[in-house]
């Protein structure tokens, strides 16, 4: 039995008619990246849409690989992004196929055209393809290559394939009207040579299709309904029908192109062309460093899958184009591990503290619940010694009113444990705090009468002998608040394609110095000793300081613990994204 739809947007409102009027009696999508980079949280709204209608409407959903341009593409990033769509939870039950797969296809298709006169070689350079291209408000002119004989265009067509001519020289073009209001249909190109060796081909081709001519191919070919893509394509649509009308004759289908808003988000980058200048720069460390927006970085970081199809979700389906504040995400990914991480305590700044009416050799073993709200999570066992370590923050020497940590003359709980009063502290002969000195109230311990002596704060500790040594790893925004989705460039079909050239070096250097220089803050902390047996991957709210995952880059010696999220909420939900 189908299954009933359940999202309502404007997708999936026009999915419902053409199922209705008959248009349609099936739904196929599909997602088609091109594998020259790692997804990004942008990439994440066009698949979760492609796999959800085919899910929700009971249909198929494929992944495409778009590998038309060797240059940049590798089978590391095919892989890496089959590994991010099934963490994510979806899966092509349509099939996997590739571009390269119809280039045969193709071919075929292009030289119908030559014979049919709706395609041509042409040889103007690129500089001279952008000069007689015209302007949005000016008309462009005809290529003198225009009119060349179909027979000899033909000809030329099959020497460049069998390498005659270097990259540049000529290339294929759609003869469709250079005058026409829309850019896109003034005569694009259909074909270039590139002499790369392509990660699936090798060196079989020496000419590669365009994007605009593939893509609509490669839809057709796999019986695809409705080609779900960002809002970019818009101007598009027009080129698309016209390559799915003129080659009808060899396809078997004619899907129809939906587009709808892409996701930008503040504070990060969303376009690979700049991702990858991030790492080849060593600005990050990696496609996988977890302040890139990328699926691996994330996965790495501890958001989890839930927290972005939420987030995805609560965005939505839109016509019209806006900006997240990156604070959002987070919020969703909060809202997620709050229920389902156990609590642990660690300190990422540590400041001794000598409990001066502790015997040196005492040790007590003290139980703290795994999580609150979930007894069955079940408890640990922490261990209190006379020297412990708590966060540097919370002891000031002349605090400020309403301060109610740890000060000389005030009383705090240690958390689990017992209330201690400071008594003041030692400092070196620069006049830095060394140690706070405190002394515990006996009759005060947790979970006996005397625990309901009641005070304003309450710190999270560690052991100074049990403690744990680790890494902690804080992140920010890659972006200063003036470096924002709305200034940085997201990917485009031009880019994707390289039709254009790469951004002017100035351009690249102003972007570099919108990247935030506290973006990460390495600290040396100590933990639990229980948190030893943890496994990378594995996620714990720390009290107070927010949630971290344990890092791939953790050794026996040194565990190392990224921060996925801090507590504190600084998004504020607003009526309508």
């Amino acid at each position: 039995m189908e299954k009933s739809p359940v999202k309502s947007n404007f997708i999936w409102d026009i999915i419902r008619e053409d199922l209705a009027s008959g248009r349609t009696q099936r739904v196929h999508t599909r997602f088609p990246p091109e594998p020259n980079g790692y997804l990004h949280i942008g990439h994440c709204k066009a698949f979760i849409a492609d796999f959800s209608a085919a899910e929700d409407f009971g249909g198929l959903a494929n992944l495409r690989f778009d590998d038309t341009n060797p240059a940049k593409e590798e089978t590391e990033y095919v892989e890496g992004i089959m590994e991010d769509i099934r963490w994510l939870g979806y899966d092509w039950n349509g099939g996997l196929f590739f571009a390269s797969d119809y280039y045969l296809k193709c071919y075929e298709i292009a030289e119908d055209w030559i014979k049919r006169d709706l395609a041509y070689v042409c040889e103007l350079s690129p500089d001279q393809v952008r000069e007689y291209r015209g302007t949005l408000t000016q008309p462009g002119k005809n290529s003198p290559y225009r009119d060349r004989p179909a027979a000899e265009s033909l000809d030329l067509f099959r020497r460049m394939r069998a390498g005659e001519f270097p990259e540049g020289s000529m290339i294929l073009r759609m003869k469709i009207d250079m005058a026409s209001p829309n850019m896109n249909m003034r005569d694009p190109a259909m074909y270039r040579i590139l002499y790369k060796e392509h990660h699936r081909t090798g060196k079989e081709w020496c000419i590669y299709p365009m994007y605009d001519f593939s893509h609509p191919i490669g839809d057709a070919l796999e019986g695809i309904t409705h080609s779900l893509c960002s809002l970019e394509y818009e101007d598009h649509r027009p080129l698309y029908d016209w390559v799915v009308e003129k080659a009808a004759n060899m396809l078997p289908s004619r899907p129809r192109q939906i587009e709808f808003s892409r996701l930008n988000l503040t504070r990060t980058v969303m376009s690979k062309r700049y991702l990858r200048m991030l790492v080849e720069t060593g600005a990050v460390r990696g496609w996988d460093d977890p302040r890139m927006p990328t699926l691996c970085a994330m996965r790495r970081r501890g958001f989890t899958p839930a927290s972005i199809r939420n987030f995805i979700d609560q965005v939505g389906m839109s016509k019209t184009d806006s900006t997240v504040d990156y604070a959002f995400l987070e919020y969703c990914v909060r809202e997620d591990l709050g229920s389902l991480v156990p609590r642990a305590m660690a300190v990422v700044n540590p400041l001794k503290v000598i409990l001066t009416n502790w015997p040196q050799d005492r040790r007590e073993d003290l139980t703290l619940e795994n999580h609150p709200d979930h007894p069955e999570m079940g408890s640990h066992t922490v261990t209190l010694t006379r020297e412990i370590y708590i966060e540097k923050e919370d002891f000031m020497e002349v605090p400020p009113k309403k301060y109610f940590r740890m000060f000389p003359g005030g009383e705090v709980r240690l958390k689990g444990a017992y209330i201690v009063r400071c008594d003041g502290c030692e400092k070196d002969a620069d006049g830095n705090i060394t140690a706070v000195l405190c002394t515990v109230d006996l009759d005060t311990r947790n979970g006996t009468e005397g625990a309901n002596r009641k005070v304003k704060g309450t710190l999270h500790w560690v052991s100074a002998s049990e403690g744990l040594p680790f890494e902690a790893r804080l992140y920010e925004p890659l972006l200063r608040e003036e470096g924002s989705a709305d200034d940085v460039p997201a990917d485009s079909a031009a880019d994707e394609e390289e039709t254009t050239s790469m951004s002017s070096a100035a351009d690249n250097k102003n972007f570099l110095s919108r990247l935030n220089p506290n973006s990460l803050t390495v600290c040396q902390g100590y933990m639990e000793p229980f948190l030893a047996s943890a496994k990378v991957g594995d996620t714990f709210q720390f009290l107070r300081m927010g949630y971290f995952c344990k890092d791939q880059d953790s050794t026996d010696v040194l565990p190392v613990f990224n921060r996925v999220v801090g507590l504190k909420d600084t998004f504020k939900k607003q009526v309508s994204l």
